[in-house]
């Protein structure tokens, strides 16, 4: 203590404890990226105060709008799963690697986009492109809507996957049922292929333009 000149264990008795400051809180890598028009949100709590976050616009994006390339460790195994995610994989030198984010100093904000449990809540498609992964969105996004993610059809193939998802199970923000119509698909002129959103089936017409 200075003012009474002694070395204690613990706080003065005469003259108090200390005013502890604190550091400030510096944001990690991945949410200094986040562009100025989306915002994180906490959609819920955990045990051990694990955060769920989604990526919600602030203003209206365009459709067709870009965003990328999705940052992450390349890795020949997945260290880091989360079931609300999307796994991504790209092809390095004829090599196939994980897009690993174990930690949020180690990627960017894409990270935190959820993946879309149905057509209707999908805005965005991932697709590969010169070794990256990137983001478009397939339909306008509205203010406070959330950006939710599935691949394209070209890359859902290298994901061995299928490129119409049927994931219809709870998540930590429900929706209201929605009434279910009957799905029209949409045929590619090409080669007869069917697809049931019309963003797939623009993708999968690139394949018949390039090798054309």
């Amino acid at each position: 203590c200075e003012d009474c000149g002694k070395s204690l264990v613990g706080e003065c008795k005469l003259h108090g404890p200390l005013i502890r400051a604190k550091d400030r809180v510096i944001p990690s890598r991945a949410r200094l990226t986040l562009p100025h028009y989306l915002t994180l949100r906490v959609l819920e709590l955990r045990a051990g105060n694990e955060q769920i976050l989604g990526v919600f616009a602030k203003k209206v994006i365009q459709k067709r709008t870009q965003f990328g390339p999705y940052v992450g460790q390349l890795s020949t195994k997945l260290t880091c799963y989360d079931e609300s995610r999307l796994v991504l994989q790209v092809l390095k030198d004829g090599g196939k690697y994980f897009l690993d984010t174990p930690n949020e100093d180690c990627g960017n904000w894409m990270m935190f986009v959820r993946l879309a449990r149905n057509q209707e809540e999908q805005t965005l498609v991932a697709y590969q492109h010169c070794g990256e992964v990137y983001f478009t969105t397939v339909k306008p996004i509205e203010p406070h809507t959330e950006l939710k993610v599935w691949y394209a059809a070209d890359y859902a193939k290298f994901m061995e996957t299928s490129a119409v998802f049927i994931k219809e199970e709870s998540d930590v923000c429900p929706l209201p049922p929605v009434a279910k119509e009957p799905i029209v698909p949409w045929i590619c002129s090409s080669c007869g292929s069917t697809f049931a959103a019309f963003a797939l089936l623009e993708s999968h017409q690139c394949i018949h333009k390039d090798r054309v």
